[in-house]
């Protein structure tokens, strides 16, 4: 599920599904006009989130990192629920970390 190649395409569509959430996500949160304390962190992982898809086959344990310092940094801005929803349904794509 969700990781056959594009025909024509390179890329991994998880990858490129990933590229598309992020790019909505970072839209939604520079548009949105309130200043909230931890916006800086929300930025910044999405910009790492950014650059692990840009290179490819991200690592999951990482991302999911991103994903939940990105959750906590938006909190309850209901405004951006759904393009941080769709982010994470994004990341899911990877399926879960290896176990240790």
């Amino acid at each position: 599920m969700g990781q056959k190649r594009v025909t024509g395409s390179g890329e991994d569509p998880r990858v490129s599904e990933l590229r598309t959430a992020v790019s909505r996500l970072r839209r939604a949160l520079a548009g949105h006009p309130a200043e909230f304390p931890d916006r800086g962190i929300a930025e910044d992982e999405l910009a790492a989130l950014d650059a692990m898809a840009t290179q490819g086959v991200p690592e999951i344990g990482r991302m999911r990192c991103s994903l939940l310092l990105i959750a906590g940094s938006i909190g309850s801005v209901s405004a951006l629920a759904a393009a941080l929803r769709d982010v994470r349904v994004a990341v899911d794509l990877f399926g879960e970390p290896p176990r240790r």
